[in-house]
């Protein structure tokens, strides 16, 4: 056993660096706006808030339909059918055009989100055009999200990290360019505006440079992709995809929307607070970039051996997925406890955000190993093409407990709380007991279903 543990490791392990590397590189597009905004107005980084929650919701969500993609992918790899493979993506691209136009026309109208969060109207202009910038990235990342969603559902991740490095490294200039100006040769100083420019033109990059590599690339010949020209919508494709990718998605907007949605409310506390939770919440999305990794790598092999009817290595690789997040994640979780001082530091020098933000690190740390574990099971289960029954279970611990928890807390009319949970803290408690909730249901599914799968094979 030990020795087969030893060798799921190693295939996850192989399969999970580059995910890591590639979504450090993703997470990085915000981490930089972040950095850049932190150094500005308080009211920028209040803005950044409010408008990048405004986006993961929808981004997220929207994703996660197109992400459909992987598990099915997934599934036709590892039988050997690569043309019926190749055909799902052509099938993908339909699918997040039309995500794209419904995302967009929120973006274009946030209204709803500006008038959760109460925000002052310095506040509001700024996360407009943020939004406004943020649109016309909308379907380029959409399109990017099918090529990863289907590299990955191949064992090819490598590809995708590749075109997510090269995408961090021209942002990265872009937005220091944009953000802070360059009067030497009249480009005026946008601040957060620049950071959805910078966005925007690096997303459209990216689109057109996978479109090349799936074009050019050998390897993808037997997948029959691009020789003949985008198939045209096909309504039973279309229609699995958004049967798995439907619920996918609104179980990852409900994970997402539960935590971004903290922000919109936190807004409410003052501009302080919600500087102080942007770091907050930066910092747990990057953490969560290791999570992520093993959870796609798992889910990919775990498909690919259910394709292939061989449930007993698919139970193994699961459970060993499993073991091998929650250990990286205990260490992750220590670290940040005795250093979040220090990490607090490195996004401000500003005594009063501070004061706000080295007590919600601590939490940060309890919040990660939850997320470890509700990730995890919850990509295991879409391999089984199991994503309704997750979303339900998300629905009522993440926004249930941890939001409708938090805001009572916080705002609730009964004084029973202390009054130092009458802050960002509160909500931060509330959504980790939401997120710890969801993670042992989660388990137990995936339990039920793998052990399910053994007996029927």
């Amino acid at each position: 056993m030990s020795a087969q543990r030893g060798e799921n490791l190693r295939r996850i392990g192989n399969l999970a660096w580059p995910v890591f590397i590639g979504q450090l590189a993703v997470i990085g597009f915000s981490t930089i706006d972040t950095l850049l905004v932190a150094r500005g107005s308080p009211a920028d980084l209040a803005a950044l808030s409010v408008g990048s929650s405004a986006y993961i919701t929808v981004f997220i969500g929207l994703m996660g339909v197109v992400l459909a993609l992987g598990p099915i992918v997934g599934q036709l790899f590892g039988a050997g059918k690569v043309e019926q493979a190749g055909r799902q993506l052509h099938q993908a691209v339909w699918v997040a055009l039309a995500m794209a136009a419904l995302g967009a026309l929120v973006l274009v109208f946030p209204q709803p989100f500006l008038s959760l969060a109460q925000a002052p109207p310095e506040v509001e202009e700024r996360v407009r055009g943020y939004l406004l910038a943020l649109a016309v990235a909308l379907p380029a990342a959409l399109l990017v999200q099918a090529y990863r969603g289907f590299n990955n559902a191949i064992s090819r991740p490598k590809a995708v990290m590749a075109l997510q490095v090269s995408g961090l490294a021209l942002k990265v200039p872009l937005s220091v360019l944009l953000v802070l100006g360059a009067p030497g040769i009249g480009l005026p100083a946008l601040g957060l505006l620049g950071c959805g420019v910078a966005t925007a033109v690096v997303m459209w990059l990216q689109a057109l440079a996978a479109w090349m590599i799936l074009r050019r690339d050998p390897f993808y010949a037997p997948f029959s992709l691009l020789g003949r020209g985008l198939d045209a919508p096909d309504r039973k494709a279309i229609g699995t995809q958004l049967r798995l990718g439907v619920p996918m998605g609104l179980s990852i907007m409900v994970e997402v929307s539960a935590f971004s949605m903290m922000a919109v409310f936190i807004a409410r506390l003052g501009i302080l607070q919600s500087a102080g939770h942007q770091i907050a919440a930066n910092l747990a999305s990057v953490m969560f970039m290791m999570p992520l990794a093993l959870s796609s790598a798992t889910m990919t092999l775990v498909a690919q051996r259910v394709g292939a009817r061989d449930m007993r290595d698919a139970r193994r690789l699961a459970w060993h997925g499993l073991e091998l997040g929650i250990v990286i994640a205990m260490l992750m979780a220590t670290a940040l406890w005795f250093g979040r001082d220090a990490v607090a530091r490195v996004y401000t020098q500003d005594a009063t955000v501070l004061a706000v933000t080295v007590p919600l690190l601590a939490w940060v740390a309890v919040f990660h190993l939850a997320d470890v574990v509700q990730a995890i099971t919850s990509f295991v289960l879409r391999a089984f093409r199991i994503a309704t029954l997750p979303m339900l279970i998300f629905a009522g611990a993440l926004w249930g407990l941890g939001l409708g928890g938090g805001w009572l807390v916080v705002f609730g009319p009964f004084d029973i709380t202390p009054a130092a949970w009458r802050s960002p803290t509160g909500y931060w408690a509330a959504a980790t007991a939401g997120l710890a909730v969801a993670g042992l249901a989660m388990t137990l599914l995936m339990a039920r279903t793998l052990n399910r799968a053994v007996r029927e094979s």
